[in-house]
């Protein structure tokens, strides 16, 4: 019987290749053990089968960021109802587009960044890499964001105007942002640095009530026609 030896010794020694080289394949998802994928290289392994795969290459561990689309009802940073429980392998969306390979890693000690309204819907960012959370946090209110507001009531005079600049909130002037009719029901918000509440609050200051409010960007990155509950990879070398 064959003594137990570390997964990454028993690649190197597979491939014939450095002990480092033999760690970057195993957690990159291109090694597995009786059949399976394994991703630690401190794995134990005696007589179990252990195979390269025949597309494997040696490349960065990167960290993952995912992108979801939020439903109605689940917190983004804080809450009982966490939406980050939805980011599972059988949940990502089938066209993702992002060529990003699935690795069990990619759900450990994601994130959640850019507070989302636990009664709106749409894109909510999760990661992993640091640089993404600095920029996220730091440089967040410099980036736009965009909504879908769908709208009851009449709008007061002038309404419109004033959504795009005059009102207040918290007892501070707002910002200009760029408010417009997208149809009869629905309003188009782009605007930066959003506070918790916000839309509803301007709304109401123009004699409108609030159905309904869905998230389809942030900066560069769009929500797409992804289905609310699913989620996708953000492309290596993307940015918000």
């Amino acid at each position: 019987m064959s003594e137990p030896v570390r997964l990454a010794k028993r690649v190197a020694d597979l491939a014939s290749c450095s002990r480092s080289d033999a760690e970057h394949y195993i957690k990159n998802g291109w090694v597995r053990v009786a059949g399976r994928v394994v991703e630690d290289p401190a794995r134990s392994v005696s007589t179990e089968a252990v195979t390269l795969d025949d597309e494997a290459r040696l490349e960065a561990v990167e960290p993952a960021t995912v992108l979801l689309h939020k439903p109605v009802g689940y917190d983004t940073i804080s809450g009982r109802n966490p939406a980050a429980g939805l980011v599972q392998p059988d949940t990502r969306w089938p066209d993702d587009p992002s060529g990003v390979r699935l690795l069990e890693r990619h759900f450990h000690r994601l994130t959640p960044l850019v507070p989302l309204d636990a009664d709106a819907s749409g894109l909510m960012v999760l990661t992993q890499d640091g640089r993404v959370w600095r920029r996220l946090t730091e440089d967040g209110d410099d980036i736009e964001q965009e909504y879908v507001v769908e709208v009851s009531g009449k709008i007061a005079p002038y309404g419109l105007r004033k959504l795009n600049h005059g009102l207040h909130y918290n007892g501070r002037a707002l910002p200009p942002c760029k408010v417009s009719w997208q149809n009869e029901v629905r309003l188009r918000f782009a605007l930066k640095g959003v506070q918790g509440g916000q839309l509803r609050a301007m709304c109401a200051q123009v004699g409108l009530g609030v159905v309904s409010i869905r998230r389809l960007r942030i900066g560069k990155i769009s929500l797409a026609k992804m289905p609310a509950g699913a989620w996708r990879y953000l492309p290596v070398g993307e940015r918000f």
